[in-house]
């Protein structure tokens, strides 16, 4: 997956917000982590305030759709 793709998809989870739709977007970062790495997924989560709508912190790893806890301090 293109980190555009990525993107867009994470966008219009955002803008639902919602249990569901988090779960969609670890997902998709989650994908994003497995091809891009983490700071793929650091940058998308402050460029899409996935910190603010879903409560996603930074240095967050997400595998296999789970939010598995911070990588780093």
């Amino acid at each position: 997956m293109t980190l555009d793709r990525a993107r867009q998809l994470l966008k219009v989870q955002a803008d639902f917000g919602g249990f569901y739709n988090a779960n969609s977007a670890k997902l998709i970062l989650s994908e994003v982590m497995k091809e891009h790495g983490q700071a793929a997924v650091d940058r998308l989560i402050t460029e899409l305030s996935l910190d603010e709508i879903f409560g996603f912190e930074r240095g967050t790893r997400f595998e296999g759709g789970l939010a598995i806890g911070k990588s780093y301090p």
